[in-house]
């Protein structure tokens, strides 16, 4: 289970309250990093999402917490993404991303497996959206059973291209 998480952002205020907003929580600054914030989720697993500055870099520290250093520009996209769950309607998602000037699109995974709706946090970082429908599909998809089913599809797979 992930309880936390953190990106990069250019705008970290505005990211972690338009979070906050399609969890239902709130937004706070982030009080280990200056510029940080944070996207609480209010529920009952302490769930947040970190934002900070697009250009800090974490690198290990002392025992309490890591070390925060700027460096230059990050590229705009990145290997990185998540799937959060919302209270809200896809309507209400969509809404907000078009509100906040972010691509935001309905997608089907896999062999329409599940729904998302792709939420590019400032058109760069990928935050798959997930509405209590797309929810429900999701966890009736994502099972242990199913996952070693697509494993062993994957290791056939590769077997066959060897």
């Amino acid at each position: 289970m992930i309880f936390h998480a953190s990106i990069p952002t250019h705008n970290p205020e505005r990211v972690a309250r338009t979070l906050a907003e399609v969890w239902g929580g709130f937004a706070a600054p982030f009080s280990p990093f200056e510029g940080a914030w944070m996207a609480v989720a209010g529920d009952d697993r302490g769930t947040i999402i970190e934002t900070y500055p697009s250009n800090m870099t974490l690198t290990p520290g002392d025992m309490r917490e890591p070390l925060a250093s700027i460096t230059g520009s990050r590229p705009q996209y990145s290997g990185f993404h998540m799937a959060v769950a919302s209270p809200l309607s896809a309507e209400q998602v969509m809404a907000i991303g078009q509100r906040e000037g972010w691509r935001a699109v309905r997608c089907t995974r896999g062999n329409h497996f599940f729904d998302v709706i792709e939420l590019w946090i400032e058109n760069s970082t990928l935050i798959e959206v997930l509405t209590p429908e797309m929810q429900a599909q999701y966890l009736a998809f994502a099972t242990p059973e199913n996952f070693r089913q697509l494993a062993a599809q994957a290791s056939a797979s590769v077997v066959a291209a060897q």
